[in-house]
């Protein structure tokens, strides 16, 4: 009798062992299935509410963002030039104030020449000469290349070299080299027709 009294808690045990796993079971079946359902919900968040774009003034910004040498532009050192309209065939004119000078005569506006490279992202590259005949026997070739930033601010990153007059024996120690980076005078409208590339 006793054997069969464990023999029915030993089966009623097992039964319900069997239960409560069948629960289990179905519960994690179930969290499964919600976590299933969760991410379905977010793919399609993500689709209907995509990541924000530039929005449609930071579009024309960008569109428009295109580096003009045409205009006047100081650099670092407070050294000033003007460069007339671009040609069609890339070249300009203009006129250099350097605000350093080694040179014993006083400081006198200078004529500058040069060209331009014309390319469809609008920051071109260019170079130009300086000739300081109106107060030094000095001459200055400046390579370089025009930028608009992020906030559509022109910029013009250059590299330059100055070769004095020098006799032969010292002609070793008559050339310099240097930076200057430029950026745009403010109250300036200049518009963009005045690349003269043609495109006009």
């Amino acid at each position: 009798m006793i054997k069969k009294i464990s023999f029915t808690v030993a089966l009623g045990l097992a039964s319900l062992g069997a239960l409560s796993g069948q629960k289990l079971l179905c519960q994690e079946d179930g969290n499964v299935t919600e976590g299933k359902k969760r991410s379905e919900e977010e793919r399609a968040t993500k689709k209907t509410n995509p990541r924000p774009g530039p929005s449609p003034g930071q579009q024309r910004q960008a569109a428009s963002s295109k580096c003009i040498l045409t205009g006047l532009w100081r650099n670092e050192l407070g050294s000033k030039m003007q460069i007339q309209e671009v040609k069609g065939d890339g070249t300009f004119s203009g006129e250099y104030k350097t605000a350093v000078s080694l040179a014993r005569r006083p400081i006198q506006p200078a004529s500058l020449n040069g060209s331009q490279h014309f390319d469809e992202a609008g920051q071109p590259t260019f170079g130009f000469t300086v000739n300081w005949k109106s107060f030094s026997d000095s001459t200055t070739v400046f390579t370089g290349q025009c930028f608009v930033d992020e906030n559509g601010k022109e910029i013009l990153e250059t590299m330059w070299l100055l070769r004095e007059k020098a006799k032969a024996p010292n002609g070793w120690e008559a050339t310099r080299v240097g930076t200057n980076v430029f950026s745009r005078i403010k109250g300036q409208n200049v518009d963009e027709s005045l690349r003269g590339d043609g495109a006009r």
